[in-house]
């Protein structure tokens, strides 16, 4: 009766030191951060129109919230930026940006898959989709970087 019974306390402590391990393995290295800040962002590359391939080449400021929300400005080519932001706890993310023209115009949605590096201080991204108003997708090679212009601030 009592081997049963500390059988019993160790198969129950057992479960239990398991159940408190399985959560902190699964996190991942980016799971104690947030991609809230503001970055410095640059890409260059091409969008293929129906009429031909064009040259692209971006750099602006973003601003995330801690809720994900974006919004930015991208200097070359006057444009806003709204869209929202993730970060996986693998340091993967997506970053959909609507991008605006000075007037208020929707341009483009483009979708970026990106990766954290550096304590999520950096992201590296390629372009995945670029959709425009009337819904067209056009394909684009397009990859980018972002900087966190304050890395010392945690989140």
């Amino acid at each position: 009766m009592k081997s049963n019974i500390a059988r019993t306390i160790c198969l129950v402590t057992l479960l239990f030191g398991l159940a408190t391990v399985a959560p902190a393995q699964s996190r991942g290295p980016c799971s104690s951060f947030s991609p809230a800040g503001t970055w410095g962002i640059s890409h260059s590359g091409t969008i293929i129109f129906p009429t031909g391939a064009v040259p692209v080449a971006i750099a602006g400021t973003i601003t995330v919230d801690i809720n994900g929300k974006v919004s930015g400005t991208q200097t070359l080519s006057k444009t806003t930026l709204r869209g929202t932001i993730t970060m996986n706890p693998d340091c993967t993310g997506t970053f959909t940006a609507e991008v605006y023209d000075q007037s208020g115009t929707l341009l483009r949605t483009v979708v970026w898959e990106a990766v954290y590096v550096d304590r999520a201080r950096e992201a590296f991204g390629v372009a995945t989709s670029l959709t425009l108003p009337n819904g067209a997708s056009l394909p684009t090679i397009m990859p980018g970087q972002a900087k966190r212009m304050n890395p010392g601030r945690s989140y």
